[in-house]
């Protein structure tokens, strides 16, 4: 069987293009930028950039673990309950 350029074969793993963040292949979900983070949850960077400041998570270079993200947020949200 052959295949055309028009067809819609899915790409083999790293030709899909640039990544969240501008580069080539996968964003690892233990070290996104903000900039990654904030396009993957669907929020503006501003948010993300105010949880660090808040305390949230993030190595040296500004990168940030999604689960250890998710954790503090959890833990955040935890703060507030029943108010």
């Amino acid at each position: 069987m052959t295949t055309s350029e028009g067809s819609s074969m899915i790409p083999p793993p790293g030709a899909e293009g640039p990544s969240a963040g501008g580069g080539r292949g996968a964003a690892s979900p233990a070290a996104l930028t903000v900039e990654q983070l904030a396009r993957m949850l669907g929020v503006a960077e501003q948010t993300v950039r105010r949880h660090v400041a808040a305390g949230a998570p993030a190595s040296a270079d500004g990168r940030i673990n999604l689960v250890h993200y998710a954790a503090w947020l959890n833990r955040e949200l935890g703060k507030t309950d029943g108010d």
